[in-house]
């Protein structure tokens, strides 16, 4: 099979389908139109000449010419990929747009089951080419290619811990919709399904090239339809049964908190009963890791005590920075250090509230500010640089 040449030079079975097509009479600039489809570097015309002019060039076969003019047709201009090049991720990416494609169908009733099951051949081959790629074998001692299951944690995978843990918790619906029935529990794992989706078009784009996104081809949206606050009481009350139950049990054995509010595990999407313009009534999702996903984590963190999330005060965190970064750090170091980094207002600001609620946060009731554990990681890491500490102390107050 001919391979793509990186640099701008034919490969030794370029040369020969050149020498052949210039035997059959093809203009040079037909055969340079033809080579450079789907190359990752084109050619210019003077490797055409090169060709022309080496009398000891051997031309390929007609059949090895006829394949060569197939695989070039069969290069998909949007996306790039070639169905004889690049089968796993055409497959990869077809698999995934079907699994979403019945999941919003009206029609089907075995949401679950399909999207589980979709998913994972989807996933399997994209993980496959990505090792296949990296020189990694993927062929198991037994013969067999292997399952998703072994690649999820295998070394150097390119997961996250989110995305892994959300890829076991779907293993654990698609082997129970094996040999349980699952009801109407699709519901349930909305959550789960529309992380899932996200996680792989984000995967495939890093690794692959944002070319390949999905989101041209299909829409990742939940569905949504109105419900009265009667009937979110009457969900509410609804009674789960005891094999459901005990599946999301499973789903969540050995996550932490933190685990289970990482939206790469799982996608949540926050509801308010606030008034709102048209313009901004709708639903809307944005990447957790954007500045605009910064900001609406800053607000759901609310939610959670306060001491539990900043316990520290000023001397605390003086004391703390101290001890782990075994130097002096004085309450001087540490207004500077707020400073530097705005992490809250100056002191009889109008707003004190606005600080950087990674770090910081005003307690009105008592008009004083606590810190978090990642506050005191992040001084520790300043003082621990020599360079950085003392950018921090020529900081003018």
């Amino acid at each position: 099979m001919t391979t793509r040449s990186r640099k701008g030079s034919l490969s030794a079975d370029e040369k020969k389908i050149v020498k052949a097509l210039l035997a059959k009479q093809w203009r040079n600039q037909d055969i340079q139109a033809l080579v450079n489809i789907g190359r990752d570097a084109t050619i210019n015309s003077a490797r055409i000449t090169e060709v022309k002019g080496n009398s000891g060039q051997v031309a390929a076969s007609d059949d090895a010419v006829e394949f060569y003019q197939i695989r070039k047709k069969a290069y998909d201009h949007k996306t790039g990929l070639n169905v004889f090049d690049d089968e796993r991720i055409i497959r990869a990416r077809e698999a995934m747009v079907l699994a979403v494609q019945v999941f919003n169908s009206a029609s089907m009733n075995f949401k679950t089951e399909v999207f589980t099951m979709l998913s994972n051949v989807a996933w399997t081959y994209l993980l496959h080419e990505y090792y296949e790629r990296k020189g990694v074998p993927i062929i198991g001692e037994d013969g067999r290619s292997l399952l998703l299951s072994q690649m999820i944690d295998r070394e150097g995978s390119p997961l996250s811990q989110g995305i892994r843990q959300n890829l076991k918790s779907l293993k654990i619906l698609r082997d129970d919709v094996e040999h349980k029935l699952l009801g109407r529990a699709d519901v349930k794992w909305l959550g789960l399904f529309q992380a899932n989706c996200l996680n792989f078009d984000k995967v495939m784009c890093d690794i692959f090239g944002e070319e390949l996104t999905l989101s041209h081809e299909l829409s990742f949206a939940l569905q949504f339809s109105r419900l009265n606050i009667e009937q979110l009481a009457t969900l509410n009350r609804y009674e789960v049964p005891p094999h459901i139950d005990a599946v999301d049990a499973r789903l969540l054995e050995g996550l932490t908190e933190q685990d289970q509010a990482d939206l790469e595990y799982q996608f949540r999407v926050v509801y308010t009963l606030d008034s709102v313009t048209k313009a901004r009534a709708q639903f809307q999702f944005v990447r957790p890791d954007s500045s605009e996903g910064q900001e609406i984590k800053n607000v759901l963190v609310k939610h959670k005590l306060s001491d539990h999330l900043y316990p520290y005060k000023p001397m605390e965190v003086i004391k703390l920075v101290c001890e782990k970064s075994g130097k002096e750090f004085s309450q001087h170091n540490h207004t500077q250090g707020w400073r530097k980094f705005e992490v809250r207002p100056k002191s009889n600001a109008t707003q004190p509230e606005n600080t950087k609620q990674d770090y910081c946060i005003f307690h009105p009731a008592h008009g004083d500010y606590t810190y978090s554990e990642a506050w005191v990681d992040l001084l520790v890491s300043e003082v621990e640089d020599d360079n950085k500490f003392a950018l921090l102390k020529a900081i003018k107050l």
